[in-house]
């Protein structure tokens, strides 16, 4: 598994690699943002790993960019903590954020979480509301005939929701099932990648009918919300 990490920080780099190699990754390293565009494209990384504030192109824009042509999973790991950087960032096609400083383990947990990959079981059903079409077997999401672009994350929580249509979704069900574990804490991902979903699947996002949000326990996907 080859990871690219995106950081002016020669340090944390080094830490980085050298712990990230203890536990089977390739690593490769880019000092700022026009070289992690340019390596990305020569290396193809499996998983890349962006800090938000660096020289020559900054983390969004390298986001953008690479957006444009991988979809391989981004994680941003930046000491900005805002809600703002956050969905900057998701907005961008980030998978996950994580803060510094962090632990190691958290961090390890969420690219394990990000190197999966579960193909859907042949024969899968296709899930359908409002306008939008949702094909568990091909991995994709229409909206009017149009295709919708969702990131690796984004895709996940639609599919687990769109495999359990109708019921109620738990937050704790949706962090196992995205992160591998019930003991990382909700702090603010999901209620993120639903607004996200809700901006590119919803007609109001403001007011969803079909990506409901059940306060206190978690989330609902209604393909026939009633009249």
């Amino acid at each position: 598994m080859k990871v690219l990490i995106a950081d002016d920080d020669p340090q944390l780099v080094r830490a980085l690699r050298i712990t990230l190699a203890a536990h089977g990754y390739e690593v490769i390293a880019a000092p700022d943002g026009a070289a992690a565009i340019a390596l990305a494209a020569k290396q193809h990384p499996d998983i890349v790993m962006v800090d938000l504030g660096m020289p020559r192109l900054d983390g969004v824009q390298v986001i953008q960019a690479l957006r444009g042509w991988s979809t391989a999973p981004i994680i941003v790991v930046s000491g900005r903590t805002g809600s703002a950087d956050k969905v900057e960032a998701l907005d961008a096609g980030a998978d996950d954020y994580v803060t510094k400083p962090f632990q190691i383990d958290e961090l390890l947990a969420r690219l394990r979480a990000l190197s999966r990959r579960a193909g859907a079981a042949p024969g899968t059903p296709v899930v359908s509301f409002g306008d939008v079409v949702v094909d568990l077997s091909t991995k994709t999401v229409t909206r009017s005939g149009e295709r919708v672009h969702l990131t690796p994350t984004e895709w996940r929580i639609l599919e687990f929701l769109a495999r359990n249509a109708g019921a109620l979704v738990t937050r704790q069900a949706l962090l196992k099932d995205i992160w591998g574990t019930e003991q990382v804490a909700d702090t603010g991902y999901l209620r993120l990648y639903m607004s996200q979903l809700r901006k590119k699947l919803e007609a109001d996002p403001g007011h969803p009918t079909h990506l409901l949000t059940e306060s206190g326990m978690g989330y609902r996907l209604v393909t026939d919300p009633p009249s």
